[in-house]
């Protein structure tokens, strides 16, 4: 009697059901994230110095007239709102790309360097020049770039790698650590003072006046980054690996550090620099999606819901108002020597 031999399983058949369900766990995050960053968002226009019942924000929201809630709703917290979200996603996309891309979760824009280039420009521009306005802004962007564009051509050894990048740019951003506080020393009281909120990091500048200079940018780039985001995994596997799935490395890389710069320079120019935003936003994001697809939509997220929490609870719930770059701070801190003591034990990878 011969041996009934069942017939060959289709590899699709075996794969798919395990895609599909990385598929739904990536999509119930995203979503969850999304709610609670919307609800977020709704206490932020709902609490402050007086407390609007949710009735009178959505009729705010959806154009008409409440007296005393229009301004304070309209023209006071929505922009200020939807600016952290915007930042919030700069931060955790341009954060993101960066460490993925070079395997490290060290390679934080605020780590390597990035953020203190705008930050110097910005303080010069401030204290030396005696820029204001919209100009500073745009100094800090044009610097970003400009810095950016540096650590990488001093990282260039027949390629880009991840240590020698991430080494390169904590030097160059000690350096402009220390440009920064000698401008504070040389600056007069006042400039200082102005410099220093700016470095501080906080949205008590977003005003509608201001809004499009940062919507218009995040939300081009933000998009561009997203499309980019398949490739950014294939990095992910190493040169040669990308290379035979038909992704150039070098000519990819330098695409994604171009976004993710911009979107770190706008970010900064807008709001100053919030401090860990960019660095937490993609190690939390990993957590979460635990490796079952990009981490950039994520990330994004993450940053926008860590700006909310971080100017709601500075704002609302201390005994004195606080920059949300100072809430992130205490958070973020921790979590970088956890990270750093983790790392000499293992290796870590975002």
């Amino acid at each position: 009697m011969s041996a009934v031999v069942a017939p060959p399983v289709p590899a699709g058949a075996v794969v798919a059901p395990g895609r599909r369900r990385r598929a739904r766990h990536w999509w119930a995050v995203v979503g969850l994230l999304a709610a609670v960053t919307l609800a977020v968002a709704v206490v932020s226009l709902v609490v402050g110095d007086r407390v609007y019942p949710l009735g009178d924000v959505l009729r705010v929201l959806t154009g008409q007239e409440v007296p005393g809630a229009s301004f304070t709703v309209g023209r006071l917290r929505l922009p200020r709102v939807l600016t952290g979200v915007l930042v919030g996603v700069a931060f955790g996309i341009g954060g993101v790309v960066f460490q993925t891309m070079l395997r490290n979760p060290l390679a934080s824009p605020d780590i390597i360097g990035v953020t203190a280039g705008a930050s110097a420009a910005a303080v010069l521009s401030i204290t030396s020049i005696g820029l204001v306005g919209t100009a500073v802004p745009v100094v800090a962007v044009v610097a970003g770039i400009g810095v950016a564009t540096a650590i990488y051509l001093l990282a260039w050894r027949r390629g880009v790698h991840g240590a020698r990048f991430v080494l390169v740019g904590i030097g160059v951003g000690a350096m402009l650590q220390s440009v920064v506080q000698y401008a504070l020393t040389r600056a007069n009281v006042y400039d200082a003072a102005d410099a220093m909120r700016w470095l501080s990091g906080s949205l008590n500048s977003a005003f509608w006046e201001g809004f499009a200079q940062v919507a218009v940018p995040v939300l081009v780039l933000a998009p561009v980054a997203v499309l980019l985001s398949r490739r950014l995994a294939a990095l992910q596997l190493g040169d040669d690996l990308a290379a035979g799935l038909g992704v150039r490395p070098d000519r990819t890389r330098l695409a994604l550090i171009v976004v993710a710069v911009a979107l770190i320079s706008v970010a900064t120019a807008s709001t100053g620099p919030i401090a860990f935003v960019a660095f937490l936003a993609g190690p939390l994001a990993q957590r979460l999606v635990r490796g079952t697809g990009s981490l950039v939509v994520p990330a994004a997220l993450v940053g926008a819901l860590l700006v909310l929490v971080g100017d709601l609870v500075g704002q609302h719930l201390l005994p004195a108002r606080l920059p949300v770059g100072v809430v992130t701070g205490v958070v973020g801190a921790p979590y970088l020597l956890w990270l750093l003591a983790r790392s000499d034990r293992s290796g870590g990878t975002l």
